[in-house]
């Protein structure tokens, strides 16, 4: 899967569960500030990537993520790694 294709599934969760306005899900925005998600939201959110991403994932990979990028970016290769045993 490509980090465009992670972005989108990430927004897509991000329109339809949390109500987030499509235009304000860019790379670039930052999750408290543009897309308003507290750290529930932000672990909702990583728990209904789940699907691709069937391993765990120690919360510490994400302690410095603030934007939709930095999202992508750390999920990427959990992503990946899980497609690539498959």
């Amino acid at each position: 899967m490509t980090k465009e294709e992670i972005f989108a599934k990430i927004k897509e969760i991000l329109v339809s569960d949390f109500e987030v306005d499509e235009a304000v899900c860019t790379p670039t925005a930052s999750l408290m500030d543009d897309l308003d998600l507290d750290s529930i939201d932000f672990v909702d959110m990583i728990v209904k990537m789940k699907e691709y991403i069937p391993e765990r994932i120690n919360p510490d990979v994400f302690r410095n993520v603030r934007t939709l990028q930095d999202v992508v970016d750390k999920l990427e290769p959990y992503v990946n790694k899980t497609a690539a045993a498959q």
